[in-house]
């Protein structure tokens, strides 16, 4: 039988305790992956053992404190804290979310914590997300018209249509549907992915973009769309309740009928 394994320097290992005071009486331990690109060593898992009564609800709230009164050498990129620019997307027990709406409460246990999967790490907690940017801008994603823009008003639309965008625009590219995404793991490099995807269809519903045509022709491509596979990992992760895997199947809808 075949057996599989890590290569050596990808194995975890063992890292730091660190332990709460002992006079804490609500305690809980934090469990978060850490690797130094300098150092040389594998990843490690460090454990954090925090007294939440001096602590946020949130898990982000924790991590700032671990960084800010425990070990100022933890690596993470976070912003807003409200749920709106999407830096702090990491994996919090083992689903993909954002560390500033996921409340510690809601996890039982270690809470463990590790950077986007599947992805190159920085440092930490800090994944590499410039693949998933370029696929983003390779999609367009701005409004593209000929026709001349009205000199004195906005380009407008009906009611009807600008609903047609509920579900798409509020995307803030976390990457936590990319990244939940088997398909995308395995042909990160030629598929684009369903937050790509679900930005590109935001402009092809758009009644004010001239460019559907062109937008379904950059799209119709074995890799670039159709490795797509309806697993709907992307749609049960967004921590903004939008549905990747719907845009995705309305662009394979507007593409068949154009050849029935």
């Amino acid at each position: 039988m075949a057996e599989i394994k890590l290569p050596e320097n990808s194995r975890i290992s063992t890292g730091k305790t660190f332990n709460a005071a002992d006079n804490a009486k609500n305690k809980r331990r934090f469990v978060i992956y850490r690797w130094e690109p300098d150092s040389g060593a594998n990843p490690r898992r460090d454990t954090f053992e925090i007294d939440l009564d001096s602590c946020g609800p949130m898990v982000l709230d924790a991590l700032l404190m671990i960084k800010n009164e425990v070990d100022p050498t933890l690596s993470l990129r976070r912003s807003c804290r409200e749920g709106i620019c999407g830096s702090c997307a990491m994996n919090i027990d083992g689903t993909n979310t954002l560390a500033c709406t996921k409340s510690i409460e809601e996890v039982k246990g270690d809470v463990k914590i590790y950077p986007l999967p599947h992805m190159p790490v920085v440092k930490d907690l800090i994944p590499d997300l410039s693949r998933f940017y370029a696929q983003y801008a390779s999609v367009k994603p701005w409004l593209q018209a000929i026709s001349a823009t009205p000199p004195d008003r906005e380009r407008l639309q009906s009611k009807e249509d600008r609903a047609k965008l509920d579900g798409l625009y509020e995307c803030i590219l976390c990457a936590s549907c990319s990244t939940s995404c088997p398909s995308y793991w395995w042909n990160g490099d030629r598929y684009l992915g369903p937050a790509a995807l679900l930005q590109a269809y935001r402009w092809i519903a758009d009644s004010r973009d001239e460019f559907t045509g062109e937008r379904l022709d950059e799209l119709e491509d074995p890799f670039r769309l159709y490795r797509c596979h309806t697993i709907m990992n992307c749609t049960n992760t967004c921590p903004k309740g939008l549905n990747p895997g719907k845009a995705i199947g309305e662009i394979k809808k507007l593409i068949a009928s154009r050849v029935l």
